[in-house]
């Protein structure tokens, strides 16, 4: 089952981009999502993995950066997320991007570990460019594709998302990040937004705290409750009724169904 998105489009194509390969492995084995090994997708070289298959005739297309060739850790960064998903967009033609993954939270803004938020803007905290309209251009503020429907159907929290290249907080970071309004942080959201505006594609964005950025220890949260968070919050979107009742109403044709790390979603042609 296809759907037509909010612009006529019909929907059969969707691309997630998670950052770590431990966000990624709940949605691959929930799903069965097979590996992509014969290496003719992407660049030769590159660490970058694939995984897709077909859930009720919806295409699914997981990519993560893969691991650092010398270091051996996750490629996370702005960088990585940006070559990334142009490489996807190009290859794979996606009608709708999904940037799945953990985030740190603002006390003062209300976020506890656990929560999840749906992004309602991005923008970066780390790209100072004191110079008039160079530093617009640098903080690239941007509304994300809107989801009304997505925010009643699973409750969840919405906020500003501010990305950066570090996953500690420095002074001046921590002044840009309040000056963009943002309840969570991240180090890949606003660079895939950047890409998706570029080409045109919808994104939305979906994250889970793991750590409070304005608490004692927001590093040592962060791997603390990776694992944790990343399994609770997978099953606590895809319990028996949620499922049951996004399922019946794929049966109305006039939604979307698709699926992110958290679980399943559900979309409409209008509003979603």
């Amino acid at each position: 089952m296809t759907a037509a998105g909010g612009d006529g489009r019909r929907i059969s194509t969707v691309l997630i981009i998670i950052a770590m390969q431990t966000e990624a492995l709940p949605l691959v084995n929930k799903f069965q999502l097979s590996e992509d090994t014969d290496g003719s997708l992407f660049p030769t070289g590159v660490p970058w993995i694939r995984y897709h298959g077909l859930y009720k005739e919806l295409h699914i297309n997981l990519v993560w950066p893969g691991k650092d060739s010398v270091l051996g850790v996750d490629s996370v960064g702005m960088i990585s997320a940006s070559l990334v998903t142009y490489a996807s967009i190009q290859a794979l033609n996606p009608d709708l991007i999904i940037n799945v993954g953990t985030a740190g939270g603002s006390r003062a803004k209300g976020a506890c570990v656990g929560d999840v938020y749906l992004a309602s803007n991005v923008a970066f905290h780390d790209r100072r460019i004191p110079i008039p309209v160079f530093d617009m251009y640098g903080i690239g503020s941007r509304r994300t594709f809107s989801t009304p429907n997505l925010l009643k159907e699973l409750n969840l929290k919405v906020g500003k998302l501010s990305t950066g290249d570090s996953l500690d907080m420095s002074p001046q970071d921590e002044a840009s990040i309040l000056a963009n309004d943002a309840t969570i942080k991240d180090m890949e959201g606003a660079a895939v937004a950047y890409v998706a505006d570029l080409l045109s594609v919808p994104a939305i964005f979906v994250k889970a705290v793991t750590d409070i950025v304005d608490g004692a220890k927001p590093t040592s949260e962060f791997l603390q409750n990776l694992v944790t968070v990343t399994a609770a919050l997978d099953q606590a979107v895809s319990q028996k009724n949620l499922v049951a009742k996004l399922i019946s109403r794929l049966t109305e044709g006039h939604i979307l169904l698709l699926m992110g790390s958290t679980g399943i979603f559900l979309l409409g042609n209008t509003g979603w």
